[in-house]
């Protein structure tokens, strides 16, 4: 009859003080003072986490004060975040506040991509070349049109 999804709610109204840890989907329409740690979490529009976010997934809709380590991190137009984001992927709507810093996973901490697609990292040198590029002469457009063919 009602389709149940599963996961964990932290409903409006609730706040708890200390850190949560979930498998599976946490939605957070409340507040939590405290890290959480989860597989995948929704964080509302009046909802607000002050504490570390670690999930694979993270939609902010709310307010989180904290850095955010996740796979794949999205701050909805209402969100705001005061805190560095570390993930491999970030998309920032237009409107969502975002103060701190970004950066990706680094190569030591990269998760290891399957290589049968081609989409495991290659290193700089692999597809530059071992010296790099080589710059055009100045005032030579057709070297430029050249190297970007």
């Amino acid at each position: 009859m009602f389709a149940r999804h599963k996961g964990t709610v932290i409903a409006e109204g609730l706040k708890i003080v200390g850190s949560v840890t979930a498998e599976g989907l946490v939605e957070v329409n409340g507040q939590i003072e405290g890290d959480l740690h989860c597989t995948s979490l929704i964080v509302s529009p009046k909802a607000w986490i002050k504490g570390g976010v670690r999930a694979e997934r993270v939609v902010v809709n709310g307010r989180v004060e904290g850095p955010i380590n996740g796979r794949e991190v999205v701050l909805k137009s209402c969100a705001i975040v005061a805190g560095d984001i570390e993930s491999e992927s970030l998309a920032i709507e237009r409107g969502a506040h975002f103060e701190g810093h970004s950066r990706r996973f680094s190569e030591s901490n990269m998760p290891q991509l399957d290589d049968r697609a081609g989409t495991k990292p290659r290193k700089t040198d692999e597809w530059m070349g071992k010296s790099g590029p080589t710059p055009p002469k100045s005032g030579d457009i057709q070297s430029v049109v050249k190297n970007v063919a």
